[in-house]
């Protein structure tokens, strides 16, 4: 039997791609590489590590300011101060600007607060007097309070900017200026804050149009008034507007003549005045004069006597041009009165007086922009009613003013 211990051993069968056999310098090289990317991957992890920190720091610092309502003020608070609410604003937007003038501890606690107070679905865009640091719910009552709201400016419709006094009563009707002072008063820690009306009218004297926000449809006839304060009337709508208390007399003025003018180019007035060959300045005057001379069921008939009397060369001969520079209300005007050489007064000057004589309401803007068809060139009202009647024959209307007279409509007080 032969020896089976005695054959040849098989040599080894190898397994995979055979060993490479580097340099010294590629196995420096190798090694480097290695521990490159050992690093790169430390420096990696550690980058993760630390985005992960300040992600969870940030996250929580958010969620303890948002909706951390363990956090809270107590007390009666410490200084006045006035916020806004924009229109738009969600409860929690509100919070948030309430937590930005450290009204509120945390948005979250006045979001709570609020919650099931249907008071505060109610809440008008506007300004707001506060305190700062009170707790959330006592926000929510300031603010559900009306007495609480300030800046709030209503100008009626036929208004000047200057107060103007009525001849036979004596009465003082307050113009935009007053009404814009007085809607700026607050009272911040038991101290009275206002913008006086003299404050206001230097400003619409001094600052320049751009300054002012002047649109550009009314910039010459405004830089033609030089420093007269009265270059800015009828740039201001009637409506309701909400004013800062704490703004310049510059920015209140600026804002409201900004609005305004938004306001006229949505009613229609720039696309009319193109239509009818006018500028929107044109238009708006007219439309003051409407607002001035006439009632409501009578602005179409008074707008088209304007045009007539404008289209054939005729002064206007209105005694609202002659009361505007005079601030005051006069139905029947003096010969002395209607002589006098000023800038609106209709009577010496031809055309339209230099700017409107006061704020137009959209039904004044409205007969201006679509006048009623008619010859009139003439117009009086005849009692206390308001009646008033219109012709194209001078003798008839001579014959309307004294029927005017003998119902007592015409008499001067003087």
């Amino acid at each position: 039997m032969p020896n089976q211990w005695g054959r040849e051993r098989a040599e080894p069968v190898a397994v995979g791609p055979p060993r490479r056999t580097m340099t010294r310098a590629q196995r420096i090289r190798e090694a480097r590489n290695r521990r490159r990317r050992r690093i790169v991957g430390v420096l990696t992890l550690a980058t993760l590590i630390v985005i992960a920190v300040a992600a969870v720091f940030l996250g929580s610092k958010l969620w303890h300011t948002m909706f951390g309502t363990a956090n809270d003020y107590a007390g009666e608070g410490v200084n006045d101060v006035v916020i806004q609410v924009h229109d738009g604003d969600s409860t929690t937007a509100i919070g948030q600007t309430l937590h930005e003038h450290r009204v509120v501890a945390t948005v979250g606690a006045f979001v709570s607060a609020a919650e099931g107070n249907p008071a505060i679905s109610s809440i008008q865009p506007g300004f707001y007097k506060v305190r700062t640091e009170i707790p959330a719910s006592n926000a929510v009552e300031r603010l559900t309070d009306p007495q609480n709201r300030v800046g709030k400016l209503v100008i009626p419709e036929g208004r000047q900017l200057d107060d103007v006094r009525d001849v036979k009563t004596n009465a003082v009707t307050d113009g935009i200026l007053s009404l814009i002072s007085r809607a700026t008063c607050v009272d911040l820690d038991g101290e009275q804050h206002c913008v006086s009306a003299e404050h206001l009218k230097d400003t619409a004297s001094t600052a320049t149009p751009a300054a002012l926000a002047v649109p550009d449809w009314a910039r010459d006839a405004v830089t033609a008034l030089g420093q007269d304060h009265r270059r800015l009337e009828g740039l201001i709508a009637p409506g309701m507007w909400n004013i800062d208390p704490s703004a310049s007399p510059e920015q209140i003025l600026s804002t409201l003549i900004s609005a305004s003018a938004t306001q006229y180019a949505k009613g229609g007035l720039l696309d009319t005045a193109l239509a009818m060959n006018l500028s929107p300045y044109q238009v708006l005057t007219v439309g003051s004069l409407v607002q001035r001379e006439a009632t409501p069921e009578d602005f179409a008939k008074v707008a088209r006597v304007i045009y007539n009397r404008l289209a054939e060369n005729r002064t206007l001969e209105f005694d609202s041009t002659v009361n505007y520079p005079l601030d005051r209300i006069e139905v029947a005007t003096t010969d002395a009165d209607r002589a006098q050489l000023t800038d609106w007064n209709t009577y010496v000057r031809p055309g339209l007086p230099a700017t409107p004589i006061c704020s137009p309401g959209q039904p004044a803007l409205t007969a201006a922009e679509k006048p009623a068809p008619g010859d009139w060139l003439y117009f009086v009202t005849i009692d206390m009613q308001g009646t008033t009647l219109f012709t194209r024959d001078y003798d008839q209307h001579l014959a309307n003013i004294q029927l005017a007279m003998g119902n007592g409509v015409l008499d001067s007080a003087r």
